[in-house]
């Protein structure tokens, strides 16, 4: 299964993009990892939610398809790219991230949460198994996102913003 990265291949503006994306959820990615190492339950469900809440809307800027950037283009345009968006089927592209929006990403992961909040309970071995698979979920979910925003501004032909910065 191809990554983001290889999808934005031979377009250097999607690649940007990817590669400023991963940034954010690696960063993202870890701080899920320790959260979810903490024996409390509850902790990493709650920081997770707060982690994708905050990454998804980054990556959407990154692709020029936050509803900000989306109403900026004209109209021909920005219909194309809710086109493509119904086409590829996502829930976080162009929208404002809600708490239920991140619950209905999260759905796609279930059984790896329910394995990390089991986990956490077998002293120290569980620990690692669950911010291992905390890490894990939230790579996923991003580079999955990532793939629908490659998707999209391929389909919709739309000019992805070189923004030249990392956070």
């Amino acid at each position: 299964m191809p990554t983001a990265l290889h999808m934005a291949d031979n377009d250097a503006a999607l690649q940007a993009a990817v590669k400023r994306s991963r940034k954010l959820l690696n960063k993202r990615a870890i701080v899920a990892a320790a959260a979810s190492a903490v024996p409390v339950p509850g902790l990493d469900w709650a920081v997770d939610a707060a982690m994708l809440s905050k990454l998804i809307p980054e990556i959407n800027k990154e692709f020029g398809l936050t509803p900000a950037q989306l109403d900026q283009l004209d109209p021909t345009k920005r219909e194309q790219v809710q086109k493509a968006v119904t086409l590829v089927g996502s829930v976080l592209i162009g929208k404002l991230i809600s708490r239920d929006l991140v619950i209905k990403a999260a759905t796609k992961i279930g059984m790896r949460l329910t394995t990390k909040q089991l986990a956490k309970y077998v002293p120290f071995a569980g620990q690692i198994v669950a911010a291992t698979v905390g890490y894990a979920a939230i790579r996923y979910l991003g580079e999955e996102h990532m793939k629908d925003c490659v998707r999209v501004a391929r389909q919709a032909q739309l000019e992805v913003p070189l923004l030249g910065h990392s956070a």
